[in-house]
């Protein structure tokens, strides 16, 4: 397995990057093809290891998933389900990835009952699944957590109702609007993840014959079918990747068109925020350019739910902001562990402080290279990001966390006049 990348400093991105599909959109849509016994056909699926881990999830709960590859950084499955009987997601599964929780929701509304491991994955915080598990119970699950499994049983169906989520939650608000696709009656959920994942989602549970309504807003409406249909759908691109590729335009004083997408809408809080460290963004055919005006402006940044500044782009931005002409604060708001990739960059020469959930980051004249290791998916990129920018040539470890959420690293780069070597 390659567990390493070369990098070579001193490289300027300047090129095009086709952005792959969503791995937070595709996850969900996988897991919601449970829902229904005609199957689904997904479009513009990125090869990725996470991808890999949801399909093995789903082929052991009895779905039959045939991928075709479409291009190097996109994928074609088709997923057969009339043969779902199994009920358990097992651990040796769902250990690897914590989006692995999303089949709980659609196996307790088409099969009655589940029992499904508590998750793993990244290393970036708790994550609890309460509020997935209180979701059900509101439409009329009881739940048991026994031997590090959830037991989740609706004998008699799930049944419409009114649900306030205390806290915003991505997952939670997918598990719940999938259960409550099948549910008997209205199910009303407030306070629910904008994100346009979960857009994505609900507009394909819809091609399948659901009746949903409210999404991107702050509440859902649900209203419960006896049964949903076979659907094609195409995943929504991945904003994350396009804003990582930007800040790698950013970080290195170069230009990139990010092709694919309306990434204003998609990354509304974000693009605010590099227009002021100076990056420029411009509309292009088919997607956005990212330019850089060859300086970084600090900034103080708040990672939010969408539509505010996004946590999945926290760690890049950090990066970025090492070289910045002044002082910038970034405050983790969403997940409490989250700055593991600090120590890392303070290697290479960065100067941070943690205090609390504050991350003060100083700018500094250069970054230098040095052996790093990434600790989760969005930090190992961060370590990319400074590596372009440094002087001499950095190794980092660790790199099956890249894997998981960044399809074609090195061909897409490529592409840009930059550089990187794999490593065994």
């Amino acid at each position: 397995m390659i567990e390493k990348i070369k990098v070579y400093g001193k490289q300027k991105v300047n090129g095009k990057v086709n952005i792959s599909g969503a791995k937070n959109a595709a996850l969900p849509l996988l897991a919601a093809a449970l829902l229904s016994s005609d199957g689904m056909h997904l479009k513009n699926v990125p090869p990725l290891t996470d991808i890999a881990t949801m399909l093995a999830l789903l082929e052991n709960l009895g779905v039959d998933c045939q991928v075709l590859k479409n291009s190097p950084h996109a994928n074609s499955i088709k997923l057969k389900t009339d043969s779902v009987e199994n009920f358990t997601a097992p651990y040796e599964i769902v250990k690897k990835m914590r989006a692995s929780v999303l089949v709980l929701g659609p196996l307790l509304s088409r099969l009655g009952r589940c029992r499904v491991s508590l998750p793993g994955g990244c290393a970036i915080g708790v994550r609890p699944i309460d509020l997935h598990l209180k979701g059900m119970e509101a439409l009329g699950a009881t739940t048991e957590l026994r031997d590090g499994y959830v037991y989740a049983s609706a004998p008699r169906g799930l049944r419409g109702a009114e649900f306030a989520f205390p806290i915003v939650t991505v997952t939670g608000t997918e598990n719940v609007m999938m259960a409550a696709a099948l549910a008997n009656g209205t199910t009303i959920l407030k306070n629910v993840a904008r994100e346009p994942e979960i857009v994505d989602l609900a507009n394909c549970l819809n091609k399948m014959g659901a009746n949903i309504s409210g999404q991107g807003t702050d509440t859902i409406v649900i209203q419960g079918v006896t049964s949903l249909r076979c659907s094609e759908h195409t995943v929504v691109p991945d904003r994350i990747e396009a804003g990582t590729y930007a800040l790698a335009a950013g970080i290195t004083g170069g230009r990139v068109d990010l092709l694919g997408g309306d990434f204003r809408k998609l990354l509304p809080g974000f693009l605010d925020k590099m227009e002021a460290t100076g990056l420029s963004f411009s509309p292009i055919d088919d997607g956005l350019r990212a330019e850089s005006s060859g300086k970084i402006s600090p900034v103080d940044i708040d990672t939010e739910p969408f539509p505010g500044y996004p946590t999945d782009l926290q760690a890049q931005c950090m990066a970025m902001l090492c070289l910045a002409d002044g002082e910038s604060t970034i405050r983790e708001n969403i997940w409490e562990n989250r700055f593991m990739h600090v120590a890392e960059l303070m290697r290479m020469g960065a100067d941070i402080s943690i205090s609390g959930t504050h991350a003060h980051v100083r700018g500094a004249k250069h970054l230098v290279a040095a052996p790093v290791m990434a600790t989760d998916l969005r930090a190992s990129f961060s370590l990319v990001l400074a590596a372009l920018a440094a002087e001499g040539d950095t190794v980092i470890d660790r790199v099956y966390h890249l894997n998981r959420g960044y399809c074609c690293v090195k061909e897409k780069f490529a592409g840009c006049g930059v550089e990187l070597e794999r490593m065994r």
